[in-house]
């Protein structure tokens, strides 16, 4: 079996606000290849740990594919280190420069000078063409060892990979092929679902079982290994229905799908709709749903009533209700569904109010405080919640929670 190991470089990279998702995305097409990623490394913008980061990788992976810093600017050093590293020589390449002069006019602009370092190749190297930017991908057959160099953008990134390097690399991949399955469950802790489940993986010795927890729920990663996809696919399929069965509603996708988008492919399948009526949430709920593709075939509109005073003009909640209970209650959560429904005519109406922090919290109403509500032509349903977290993670929660409600009487 084929090893691959990828180099993320970037100071960027390195800050708390990027995060290098290009290595999650060739993982995942170098493991449909066969080929098993063994370690990934980020390099921030500096020559001499680039060098010994590249040296080592080519000394004990089959592959090595770096990502980032073939941009003009001098803090760009990836090719003049991969060069170094295998000591190569960089070579000024006129056709390449003309095609990124060229690039440049066709958007009615002149190429700046310092554009002219992406012409610069390792010598002897392959020329991976860029469609989408203006730096070339490199390939270098160093030995047996094969050193891909890509730009760091992903939409420069990607189509490079699936155009030009698939195709040098698939060939001695062998025949062992790695697939994925992701399910996703709400309601349980990690905890509770490794216990309940943990009997079930453990039989399956060529699937390997991961429990990860997100920002509100458990994700179960199944990966698989086969002679080809399909026996592959089908050992991942036979250990997520078991899971699934043992576990039952709380499984919400057993194909990595994002709650608003289950939701959203219920509602279409029954020709059914929904409306939101949202207070701390603050509209991220009708966010999530719009997000879908094709959402305008169910969603029919969303409010955000974060004040009292919007709550009861254009719910026409009484005000009564909001001076007895509070306006986070169970009462009025009940009442801005029933109340958005009313006003949309939606299949399903869902609401949310609560204390998301940091402040504003009571004694009686602590901060993660937090009711949601569904209307439906059944009644009305709603749940207390009491959330951990910062306001961004008791916002989500909040929401994700409450797309669970909906789901869950969708179902009933």
């Amino acid at each position: 079996m084929l090893t691959a190991e990828i180099i993320a470089i970037g100071s960027e990279l390195l800050s708390p606000s990027k995060t290098d998702t290009n290595s999650l995305w060739l993982t995942e097409r170098l493991n449909e290849l066969g080929i098993q990623v063994c370690l990934k490394s980020v390099v921030g913008d500096d020559p001499p740990r680039l060098e010994e980061t590249l040296r080592d990788a080519i000394s004990r992976s089959d592959i090595v594919i770096t990502t980032g810093g073939l941009g003009p600017t001098e803090d760009d050093v990836t090719r003049e280190s991969v060069a170094r590293s295998i000591g190569a020589e960089l070579v000024h390449r006129e056709d390449i420069e003309e095609g990124i002069r060229q690039r440049f006019k066709s958007f009615g602009r002149e190429m700046p000078a310092v554009n002219r370092r992406q012409a610069y190749i390792v010598d002897g190297s392959e020329v991976l063409p860029n469609s989408n930017g203006t730096a070339p991908g490199i390939f270098i057959k160093k030995g047996e060892v094969s050193i891909v160099v890509l730009p760091g953008p992903p939409r420069e990134l990607k189509p490079m990979f699936t155009d030009h390097v698939i195709p040098r690399i698939n060939g001695g991949a062998g025949r062992i092929v790695f697939r994925k399955r992701v399910l996703k469950v709400t309601g349980l802790g990690e905890s509770a679902i490794d216990e309940a489940v943990a009997p079930i993986y453990k039989s399956f010795d060529d699937v390997t079982t991961g429990i990860l927890f997100n920002r509100a729920d458990v994700e179960i990663h199944l990966t698989s290994k086969g002679a080809d996809q399909a026996s592959a696919d089908a050992r991942n399929e036979e250990l997520a229905s078991l899971i699934s069965e043992k576990l039952g509603t709380a499984v919400y996708s057993t194909a990595g799908e994002e709650m608003e988008k289950v939701i959203g492919d219920m509602l279409t399948e029954r020709g059914q709709t929904l409306a939101v009526a949202e207070s701390c949430t603050g509209g991220l709920i009708g966010e999530r749903i719009t997000d879908v593709a094709g959402s305008s075939l169910y969603f029919l509109e969303g409010a955000v009533v974060y004040s009292n005073e919007a709550k009861i003009r254009t719910l026409a909640i009484d005000g009564a209700l909001i001076e007895k209970f509070g306006a986070v209650s169970a009462e009025v959560a009940e009442a801005m569904a029933e109340g958005m429904r009313g006003k949309s005519g939606a299949t399903y109406a869902l609401s949310v109010t609560g204390v998301a922090g940091p402040g504003g919290g009571t004694e009686e109403k602590p901060v993660g405080t937090v009711f949601i509500a569904v209307a439906d032509a059944n009644g009305i349903k709603s749940s207390k919640l009491t959330l951990p977290g910062d306001r961004y993670l008791i916002r989500w929660r909040s929401s994700q929670a409450a797309l669970d409600l909906l789901r869950r009487r969708m179902l009933d």
